[in-house]
């Protein structure tokens, strides 16, 4: 029996992420009474095979959640497995969902939302630290919170708490804000000022090939991974879940473009953690 509590925040893709458990086979219930998951976990304990996958929905309608440790310890206590997925999101993100959604932050009738997030934050403080799995999702798209549920839920891979987001930008339009490391790639050649390739990005071939063709390029691809490979360990170490990595030239079309995904690739390839790319200006002009 795989028995697995989905809680979070408010507009970080819980029922999102009920829906795709149940896509791959999970028995779901959401918003079970506190008092009530005891009895439901004998249940689904006992149905003698009839089920074998569950996923329970945990949040702050679900009651008083001081009592969640009393639950928890009675599932150890009978030798029952249980794992506990928390979905995060910043304070940001939220609030720009529930403004986009237009819906109310079920702790806020009358006020802020952001009052509404703070409680809550306090309130879920007991799972999140409990937490077997916290996926941010910030950045993540429908598509990858599916493939990362599926690598630990179906698959079965080794998780690691860190979600890692590439990002190619023009320094003329701005650092992104939510970067953790910023690498400037302007000392590279310039396929802007080439015949034939100002109108091309990094992703085009002829880009691709002008930029990695120079020396310093080469040497600092090798030295930025190696970088990255020893950083990421200790990031996990340290509790961080989600990284963003942007790589920056003057227009955000060339020479980031093209490290950027040189760096994705690499990630990919090894398979250890969540990746996402994203070339944030390679549509300006």
């Amino acid at each position: 029996m795989r028995f697995v509590i989905v809680t979070g925040m408010s507009g970080a893709g819980k029922r999102t992420a009920m829906k795709i458990l149940e896509d791959v086979g999970y028995f779901c219930v959401d918003n079970l009474p506190v008092p009530l998951m005891q009895k439901f976990a004998d249940l689904a304990f006992n149905s003698m095979g009839d089920i074998d996958k569950v996923a329970l929905g945990v949040d702050i309608r679900s009651g008083d959640l001081s009592q969640m440790d009393s639950v928890l310890d009675y599932l150890k206590i009978n030798g029952r497995t249980c794992e506990i997925l928390f979905l995060e999101a910043s304070d940001e993100t939220l609030i720009k969902r529930f403004k986009e959604t237009r819906r109310s932050h079920p702790l806020v009738t009358e006020g802020r939302v952001d009052e509404g997030i703070a409680r809550e934050r306090d309130m879920l403080a007991i799972l999140k630290k409990k937490a077997d799995y916290i996926l941010e999702t910030d950045s993540m798209l429908t598509k990858e919170l599916r493939s990362e549920l599926e690598k630990i839920f179906v698959e079965n891979k080794e998780f690691k708490n860190l979600f890692i987001n590439v990002v190619s930008f023009g320094f003329k339009y701005g650092i992104p804000t939510d970067s953790d490391l910023v690498f400037d790639v302007r000392f590279m050649p310039n396929p802007f000022y080439v015949e034939g390739l100002k109108r091309k990005t990094g992703n085009d071939r002829e880009v691709n090939d002008f930029v990695m063709n120079s020396p310093q390029s080469v040497e600092f691809l090798k030295k930025l991974n190696d970088m990255i490979d020893f950083l990421i360990p200790n990031y996990v170490l340290e509790g961080k879940n989600q990284l963003v990595i942007s790589i920056g030239c003057t227009g955000g079309k060339h020479r980031s473009v093209t490290i950027a995904n040189k760096i994705y690739e690499e990630l990919k390839k090894k398979g250890e953690y969540g990746v996402k790319l994203t070339h944030r200006d390679i549509e300006r002009e």
